[in-house]
């Protein structure tokens, strides 16, 4: 059956109002220092966006990942998509692995086992965006700050990675994540 005009008029007065509460958020990683910059595991996320911008909707998480860098197997409910500016980034789904270079973006299904590694000899870049939000205060908890979008974190002696260890197992229940062991 066919929809009238009016009919689509109806449909779109369905949209709500304009929240003017919200507010347009620009996100500049290489000249805000005010965005935060987490060391974790050995890469720098910036947080561009976070749930208190997108109404909890997203967050968008930009990533520096030098070589050998990423994170150890994990899952959790929610959805993960990472698109790749610079380099490229080893991903394993389900314990397979595919090369994601420079251009290309890969999705992650809620609450499937994966990792990402930098393999390669180069520093890689790439955007994360999670939804709904959370991860981003999750890497606040668990990371370190740090003054720029590649600033490396400080290296942690084997007291310090078994207390970090310890910090992110107990955390990451509270957000929907699940540490798993190597493959």
């Amino acid at each position: 059956m066919k929809q009238s005009a009016s009919d689509l008029m109806q449909d779109v007065s369905t949209i709500p109002a304009d929240d003017l509460t919200r507010s347009l958020t620009l996100a500049q990683p290489d000249q805000n220092q005010r965005l935060p910059h987490i060391g974790l595991v050995g890469d720098t996320y910036t947080i561009l966006l976070s749930g208190a911008d997108t109404a909890g909707r997203f967050c968008l998480i930009d990533m520096y990942v030098p070589p050998q860098g990423g994170p150890g197997p994990h899952r959790h409910d929610f959805e993960e998509t990472f698109i790749v500016l610079e380099g490229e980034i080893e991903a394993t789904f389900r314990g397979k692995s595919s090369i994601v270079r420079a251009g290309e973006t890969v999705h992650i299904p809620a609450n499937a086992p994966h990792r990402f590694h930098n393999a390669s000899s180069q520093p890689a870049r790439l955007l994360c965006l999670c939804s709904p939000s959370g991860m981003e205060d999750f890497f606040r908890e668990v990371g370190v700050p740090v003054a720029t979008r590649t600033t490396p974190p400080p290296s942690l002696d084997p007291a310090a990675l078994a207390a970090f260890i310890a910090k992110a197992e107990a955390l990451a229940p509270k957000y929907r994540t699940e540490l798993l062991p190597p493959s």
